[in-house]
């Protein structure tokens, strides 16, 4: 894997399970309201969709747990064998929501294995994102590690961007009633089948040359022990987290319901600004990664976040002021600039202050108790905040509160010599 040639093709086995997580967490999102009606009849269509959109963020409360045992199991037996077993997961997860029969036929049962599968996703999730993103790290060219580690994301958007032209064609073809009744399983169909051709990719992945050559391997007991001892970094990661986390799941997986039930366009025009949202994460992740190994960490978290914390909520009021197609598209893209700007330097930065004994764990539980406590229930808080405030610009309000977390945990992570010492420190190692 010395080549750049074979550490691209090493990406691309990596990241290609990534793919499929993002897609059916996306496909989820973007059918939310055709699930609910599906799965969770109820008596008002907000209680309906806040039950499915639940559901949707109850998959991130297991992420955790997912984190800290899949996690462990990575940083024990190594990072092939460790993504292989996620990839089954997640793929178990995906047919249990896409072959399950409605509330008509099953009753109660039917919402139960959906559910089921969420917490599946979320599981094996909790673990995905980490175990990548420490792959990439180490087997990234000195000075490159950035640019490498933002393929982690990039590789999301390209999910992004399928689920949305397959929402586009399905929408081409199908009228709202069939969308309602049976198309919105199509794309989770479509996963399903996606599986075996990412399990032939993923199987082919080499282990790490930095893992292989360490001579201790953790067992639970111990990894566990290393992230109690590390606590308050595990903390300070996730506050770190939380704004790259609910600005993603903001701007992608909530759009079209956004677009829908508060701005009132068109399921077309909402996948449509989804996909340029998807394309332009897809460019600005790799350019920001990249400008982070030459400017530095700190200089992108700190002016991403103040951004955000000052254009967020004025942004949105403009939207939902005079609501258009055009003017969802240029918010949406101004906060995937920010999106961009921000995680293509904290991915890379969470994995360098990781101790490198629990790495892969530390990384996976502080992403992973970001997204359970806050990025996965972007949609269900936005369409709290909508209706409790009684402002559709109140998702403005959520991002910026995220965005406080992210600056505040830049100054204290980077502060002093503190951030410079730890990468040294995990170089060393």
């Amino acid at each position: 894997m010395t080549s750049e040639v074979g550490k691209g093709k090493a990406i691309f086995r990596v990241v290609s399970g990534n793919f499929l997580e993002m897609f059916d967490f996306m496909v989820y999102g973007f059918y939310a309201t055709a699930i609910a009606k599906t799965f969770f009849p109820a008596d008002s269509a907000f209680a309906s969709l806040m039950l499915s959109l639940a559901t949707f963020g109850a998959g991130f409360l297991m992420r955790p747990l997912g984190a800290i045992f899949l996690g462990a199991y990575i940083d024990r037996h190594g990072r092939r064998k460790g993504l292989i077993v996620t990839l089954a997961l997640m793929a178990l997860g995906t047919v249990l929501i896409a072959c399950v029969p409605g509330y008509a036929t099953l009753g109660v049962a039917a919402p139960l294995l959906v559910l089921l599968g969420r917490l599946l996703q979320g599981f094996s999730a909790g673990v995905e994102l980490g175990g990548v993103s420490v792959y990439l790290a180490e087997i990234a060219t000195p000075g490159r590690k950035g640019f490498f580690v933002s393929w982690q994301s990039a590789s999301q958007q390209v999910a992004v961007v399928f689920a949305g032209l397959l929402g586009v064609l399905l929408n081409q073809f199908l009228d709202a009633q069939q969308m309602g009744e049976w198309g919105w399983r199509v794309p989770f169909l479509v996963g399903c089948m996606i599986v075996p051709v990412i399990f032939f990719i993923r199987r082919s992945l080499e282990e790490t040359p930095e893992f292989e050559a360490r001579t201790h391997r953790p067992t639970l007991k111990q990894v566990v022990h290393s992230v109690a001892q590390n606590f308050r970094l595990v903390l300070a990661g996730m506050a770190l987290v939380v704004m790259t986390t609910v600005s993603f799941y903001l701007i992608t997986a909530y759009t079209p319901t956004f677009g829908k039930n508060e701005l009132h366009l068109s399921d077309m025009d909402a996948l449509l600004v989804t996909m340029a949202v998807g394309l332009s994460n897809f460019i600005w992740l790799p350019i920001m990664g990249a400008l982070s190994d030459r400017i530095g960490r700190k200089p992108l978290l700190l002016a991403a976040t103040v951004l955000a914390i000052l254009t967020a909520y004025p942004t949105l009021s403009w939207l939902v002021a005079d609501p258009s197609f055009a003017r969802l598209l240029m918010v949406e893209l101004w906060l995937s600039f920010l999106y961009g700007s921000y995680n293509g330097a904290m991915v890379v930065a969470l994995t360098e202050i990781m101790p490198l004994d629990v790495r892969t764990t530390g990384f996976s539980l502080a992403y992973s108790l970001a997204t359970a406590t806050f990025g996965g229930f972007t949609p269900v808080a936005c369409t709290y905040l909508i209706h409790a405030l009684d402002n559709k610009a109140a998702p403005g309000i959520w991002l910026s509160g995220a965005a406080v977390l992210g600056l505040i945990a830049t100054l204290v992570l980077f502060r002093g010599d503190r951030h410079a010492q730890r990468t040294a420190l995990a170089a060393q190692a």
